[in-house]
């Protein structure tokens, strides 16, 4: 037994998507979810990786509790993470004859009422788990399955986090948005040194900037930040590495609807701005399913399979998008989903620069130094005066182990029509409306130097 020593609860929330119908291992080789008979509840795991996805049931001895976790391992077994009696108990299922074995990996204690403990996301490899415990002041990492002798403490951060994105592709780098001070900011965890800590996003001193999602072949990144509308959370989209400044696009934002990203296109090397992004869209019609790239000015708006367990998919590097769905027809299915192709191209130059694997070393650029240059153009820019206030957005860099250049945040791509909600069921979901004629861009605002520390993710490459 791990006792789990976080300060008395002030009952705060965090702040969490909502939750997806299944989880899916990082190769998306397996998933696993709470399954329904009725009125209990069992685990079931899912096969994606052969010609026919099949679904095997892991029920115990008695049903378990709607709000049970369960995560997939690279291994096929499925880690169950339960609440009993005040204590957090982990083990892991897998199906053995007719029936389900339980191999218990032991149990972190807290305390009634201090503190609340989830599982994050499936880690790369899939050989082990890992759990966030969320006190009013302060954070644990926990190691709970893969490690030698049980649940382990593998680090505690001051401020409530949240969140929870992998970098790199060892599960060495973990990227939460921490909350210190009234500001919720990205900042990276160094699991293998000792927890150390470095901030990972900063586009303003007084914005909420939180990391959704991150690629590890091209570097894009999923934001979700309050920079550019004081008050008012929108997506934007960046490049980890890279000194330009994260954009806001107008395409993203769709009234009376919460647009969440889930997947990003693997295999784009060098090419962020064409990956193809997975969103989830909650609105008053149901959830639906939209495809948005960064350098398209518009999102393509796509029906949902029946049962799709929401949230919840992968992309092939070729750009298929696979759905996971159940129905009483089809319990376990995968749908394919080929969105229309890209139809706006990159001007020259316009891809963001991606880190040398073996940089030339430099030193620290001093606060007033020669700013960097402007941010490339958005394609095909739409006439119309800019709307967005000036902010400044600066990413670790992930080659040289030194902070880049400073960038400004200009306001980005003139604003465009959003897309309407449409229903889920529609054969012909709407398409966002032909970019308009070529303009010459705006001028661009005065660059603002922005100080940056040095971060230990200087030190991976990322490719």
């Amino acid at each position: 037994m791990t006792a789990c020593a976080i300060e008395p609860s002030a009952g705060h929330e965090d702040d969490e998507a909502a939750p997806a119908g299944c989880t899916l291992t990082a190769d998306g080789a397996y998933a696993a979810r709470l399954a329904s008979a009725g009125d209990s509840w069992f685990p079931e795991r899912w096969t994606l990786d052969g010609p026919e996805p099949y679904a095997v049931p892991l029920p115990r001895n008695q049903p378990e509790e709607p709000g049970t976790e369960v995560q997939p391992m690279g291994d096929g077994r499925v880690l169950i993470h339960r609440l009993v009696a005040g204590r957090h108990a982990f083990s892991l299922l897998y199906p053995t004859g007719p029936g389900t074995g339980e191999l218990p990996l032991g149990v972190v204690e807290c305390p009634r009422g201090t503190a609340r403990l989830r599982l994050l996301p499936p880690a790369p490899g899939g050989e082990r788990a890992y759990a966030l415990s969320v006190g009013p002041r302060s954070t644990t990492v926990w190691l709970v399955a893969g490690g030698a002798f049980g649940p382990e403490r593998l680090a505690e951060l001051p401020g409530r986090c949240s969140g929870g994105v992998w970098l790199d592709r060892t599960g060495r780098l973990l990227a939460l948005d921490r909350e210190t001070g009234g500001r919720t900011k990205a900042v990276v965890v160094d699991l293998e040194r000792g927890g150390e800590v470095s901030p990972l996003l900063q586009i303003a001193a007084d914005s909420d900037d939180r990391l959704l999602l991150a690629d590890h072949d091209s570097g894009l990144l999923l934001i979700r930040s309050d920079a550019p509308s004081p008050g008012q959370d929108r997506l934007g989209w960046g490049v980890l590495g890279s000194t330009l400044p994260v954009r806001f696009p107008e395409c993203l934002r769709l009234p009376d609807c919460t647009v969440t990203p889930f997947a990003i296109q693997p295999g784009q090397m060098l090419t962020p701005e064409s990956c193809a992004v997975a969103l989830r869209v909650d609105g008053p019609r149901g959830s639906w399913v939209g495809v948005w790239r960064p350098a398209e000015r518009r999102v393509h708006h796509l029906p949902a399979p029946e049962g799709w367990l929401a949230g919840a998919g992968l992309w092939t590097p070729d750009g298929v998008l696979r759905l996971p769905y159940a129905t009483e027809a089809v319990p376990c299915g995968v749908a394919q989903v080929s969105p229309p192709a890209a139809v706006a191209s990159p001007e020259p130059g316009a891809t963001p620069p991606r880190p040398h694997p073996h940089p030339h070393p430099r030193s620290h650029p001093h606060p007033h130094s020669e700013p960097y240059p402007e941010p490339y153009p958005e394609p095909h820019p739409e006439p119309g005066p800019e709307q967005r206030p000036d902010g400044r957005a600066a990413y670790a860099s992930a080659a040289t182990g030194h902070p880049p250049e400073p960038a400004p945040l200009t306001p980005g791509d003139a604003p465009e029509p959003a897309q309407p909600p449409h229903s889920p069921h529609s054969p012909h979901p709407p398409q966002s409306a032909p970019s308009a004629d070529p303009a010459p861009p705006p001028t661009p605002s005065t660059p603002i130097p922005v100080p940056l520390q040095q971060a230990p993710l200087g030190r991976l490459v990322t490719n």
